[in-house]
């Protein structure tokens, strides 16, 4: 378990995390969330005892941080950086040796990794000689070959096609329901709430909202309808029914109006675009943030 309490950080006149408070539990994805420049970097870095807080006492498991502690973190940092002259296999070795592990155990699951990520036959290969979503990939290895404990990923998504992000996503679930302890940060939303089963959103180093996610989407959400169709939709925003509107490349998000129902939005709408889907659906996690920033 990972317990902040009323963590502080100030760089000459700017205040990257101001009084972070959250626990974190085995087998549970914790999200980091909000824009960048929030505070989520700094707060990882605190933890992984990189920079120390000013304030606040940062736990894991009760007592403080130790270097012995950290053979049990993974840690993939935002800045990504390998030996591009070092084959990939040796290179996840020596990572791993870095943490005190036994080359059997290593190489056995470095073999598992590389086969789970299609990237088996490019172990003895050099780094350079990699696409850059592979070689995050192996980067994303290197920090679970160890088979850590508690997993530390700083926008893990980031520079993934939509096939390689699945596999990540994937990987990830299976790491907590095998009771692993995972916090990622990410600004992107739509990711989080894919994924995550607890977040704390952030915002100007401060804390927007904190709890379960299911928790935080009742607590600050109205009624949101998903709308599909063909047609030009532009004049949606200007209907009665609708309090705000979110558009996506496919899709608008509705929030509906105070005394607004959902006939009433069907009907205005039918008339005007071909609809191929109308669901009524709590507020996305991208739309509770941007409310509760705006307030």
């Amino acid at each position: 378990m990972i317990e902040l309490r009323e963590v502080r950080k100030q760089f000459d006149t700017v205040t990257a995390v101001d009084g972070i408070s959250f626990t974190t539990d085995k087998g549970e994805i914790f999200g980091l969330l909000g824009p960048n420049g929030a505070g989520k970097t700094t707060t990882i870095r605190m933890i992984m005892n990189i920079i120390a807080p000013d304030e606040g006492t940062i736990l894991f498991e009760n007592t403080a941080l130790t270097e012995e502690d950290k053979n049990r973190i993974g840690y993939l940092p935002e800045e990504r950086g390998l030996y591009k002259k070092v084959k990939v296999n040796d290179l996840l070795l020596f990572l791993g040796r870095l943490k005190e592990k036994q080359d059997s155990l290593l190489q056995q699951n470095i073999d598992t990794w590389l086969n789970r990520f299609d990237l088996l036959k490019w172990k003895h290969n050099k780094v350079e000689e990699l696409s850059k979503g592979m070689a995050q990939k192996v980067q994303f290895i290197a920090s679970v070959v160890h088979d850590p404990d508690i997993m530390f990923f700083d926008e893990p998504f980031s520079g993934l096609d939509p096939v390689s992000t699945d596999m990540l996503r994937e990987a990830i679930h299976d790491m907590a329901a095998a009771g692993k302890t995972v916090l990622f940060s990410t600004h992107i939303m739509e990711q989080a709430e894919k994924i995550c089963s607890k977040i704390l959103l952030m915002n100007g180093g401060r804390e927007v909202a904190y709890g379960p996610l299911e928790e935080i989407k009742n607590r600050y959400g109205r009624n949101s309808v998903i709308v599909e169709f063909d047609g030009d939709g532009s004049f949606i925003e200007g209907l009665p029914q609708a309090a705000h509107v979110v558009r996506y490349p496919r899709y608008v998000e509705i929030t509906l109006a105070e005394k607004a129902n959902t006939d009433e939005l069907l009907k205005a709408l039918a008339g005007r675009l071909s609809i191929r889907k109308f669901e009524i659906v709590s507020p996305s996690l991208h739309k509770i943030f941007i409310d509760l920033v705006k307030k």
